[in-house]
Order: structure tokens, then sequence, then C-alpha cells
């Protein structure tokens, strides 16, 4: 890491506001333990949307916060980085053109729509498609600015922030989107890159995965019901929410008599 740094990054959050919102709170926690120089930043590694079922409220937080950035970072010293996944990707090529990239449908897109109270196509025909697109892209106008400013990688000192991998046969600088997005590579040896650590999200376990040459923060948030960010600065630590730590919804909690 850059010496001068304590970086949190943040796995695929997947229509999880819930847990967005209990990870962050997580982290604002354990910075109060921290007296140092360090300066806080939080990478968002992606994959914001699709297959959880509060994405338009993930992107209306995170896109808060973007516009909000230089006000937050005056008050808290907190920056933080937003990098693109491939659903947004996906999402935004669905804008540009809904018959060539219906798939994104499939892939969790359809729990988008839903967030925005968007009904799901009544076919899969050109009308359809094009008549779905126009309200898609009148609910995401808000967030539009935000999803085209999303990076596709970040880097701390000899620390590589990316969402699925890199191709270690490209320089940083032109890694491609199949590399970046999609953790694959025309070598077949997407993900490491001789002289960095890679962080990234995209493969999905309950566990993270540390190792020497990378680290996976990728907890499977909408199935497991997990989130997890890592910390790095001198040491490696991860931190998780799980949808039972949650505070219960009001009309689930019982009162003290009725728990007897």
């Amino acid at each position: 890491m850059a010496p001068d740094e304590r970086v949190y990054a943040i796995g695929d959050v997947h229509g999880r506001q819930d847990l967005l919102d209990a990870i962050l709170e997580k982290i604002s926690q354990d910075l109060k333990q921290f007296s140092d120089a360090r300066r806080p930043r939080i990478v968002f590694l992606g994959d914001y949307i699709d297959r959880g079922d509060q994405s338009s409220g993930v992107l209306d937080t995170l896109s808060g916060f973007a516009k909000a950035g230089e006000a937050i970072a005056q008050e808290t010293g907190v920056t933080m980085d937003f990098l693109a996944g491939n659903h947004e990707i996906a999402m935004l090529g669905f804008l540009d053109d809904p018959v060539k990239a219906q798939s994104w449908l499939d892939w969790g897109g359809l729990q988008t729509l839903a967030s925005f109270g968007i009904a799901p196509p009544s076919g899969r025909n050109p009308v359809d498609l094009m008549e779905l697109r126009e309200e898609l892209m009148a609910a995401v106008a808000p967030f539009k600015e935000f999803l085209l400013s999303l990076k596709r990688l970040e880097i701390s000192g000899t620390v590589v922030f990316v969402h699925a991998g890199l191709d270690p046969d490209a320089p940083l600088d032109a890694q491609p989107d199949a590399a970046t997005l999609w953790g694959q590579a025309p070598s077949g040896k997407a993900l490491g890159m001789t002289g960095y650590k890679v962080v990234h999200g995209h493969f999905a376990s309950y566990e993270p995965v540390s190792l020497q040459d990378r680290i996976c923060v990728d907890t499977g948030a909408y199935f497991s019901g997990r989130l997890t960010a890592v910390r790095l600065d001198d040491d490696e630590t991860f931190l998780h929410v799980d949808t039972a730590d949650l505070p219960l919804p009001s009309e689930f909690k019982l009162t003290t008599s009725e728990r007897q």
C-alpha cells in the first residue's frame, strides 16, 4: 500500500442496500481506532446492481457520495473511488442497444427493473425491448453521469484495485475490458500481474480469498447475505456484515414480554 493511505475495498453489493449501509457503518466505526497519518480511502469494486432487490437505492446512495465527494473528504478525510463492474457495463449496453444486449435481463436485470418500479417486458421482440429501454433510460437518468464516470481500476502503491482481474500481457493503462470486467484475457492468464497485488471481486464465494498476489472480497451478497470489505494498511483485515446482524424490520421486532 501507499504508506500514507488506509484503503477499504468493498466487494460486490448486487442490490443489497441494507448490507451496504451496514458495511459503511462498520468501516466508520473501524476508522475510529486509528490516529496515525494514513488517509482513509474507500474503493467500491463494482457490481452495484442486479440480482438483489435494492439496486435503485444502491445507485442513489453511491451516486450521492460521488457528487458530494469533495465535501465528504473535507468533513471526514475519507475519499471514495468507484469502479465499474460487468453488470453496470451490461446495463449501459442495454440502454445503448436493447436488442443486442438483451441478455442483461437474464443476469439480474429484471430485479434492477423491479427496483425502479418497471414491469418486466411482455416479450423480447424489438418493439417491447425498445419501449423497455425508454422506461429504464428515464429511471436511471439521475445516475447516468455516475455510471459513465466509473473507472476500470485504481492503484495504491503496488496494489491494484479492479473489479475482476488484470491481463498480465497488457500495460496497466491499456487493460482490456475482458480482463478488468470479466477476469478474462487472450492468454488465459487473467487476474495477476508481476510486481502488483490485485484486489478484486466478481468471483463469489462465502469466504474471501487471500493469496500472495491477490485478494478477492466478493462474498456473494445477494445469495449469501454477506458483504465483505478488506482493510489494507500495514496489515490485511477483513470486515464482514451478514443479514443475521441487521436490525429486524419494526413489524418483526418483539417486545420484551413477547420474547418471554
